[in-house]
């Protein structure tokens, strides 16, 4: 297959991502919206390593998921942190974190 094919289909899915983190207020949903931004990179940076015949894009696509491993992590850490003071979870009414 061409690379054509998987950067476009890259492009599809981080705009998708783009647009769930604007649109939504849910932060799950901004979650899962940045672990399609992360994976579409992921995409576009595996095809451009087997289009040049390296494999220098698969490191950096498992350093990508590594640094989505800790980001998911640290998130539903400070979601569930919120969720247990009984503060709304709506992330436009969360300003500060208060201690």
């Amino acid at each position: 297959m061409d690379i054509g094919w998987y950067l476009a289909v890259s492009a599809l899915v981080f705009c998708t991502g783009a647009g769930g983190v604007l649109v939504r207020r849910n932060p799950l949903v901004i979650l899962l919206c940045l672990e399609l931004m992360l994976n579409a990179a992921n995409l576009a940076l595996v095809a451009f390593a087997r289009m040049h015949g390296s494999g220098d894009g698969q490191i950096f696509a498992l350093i990508v998921m590594v640094v989505a491993a800790c980001e998911v992590t640290i998130g539903l850490g400070v979601i569930v942190a919120i969720h247990r003071r009984r503060l709304p979870v709506d992330v436009d009414e969360l300003r500060e974190l208060r201690g």
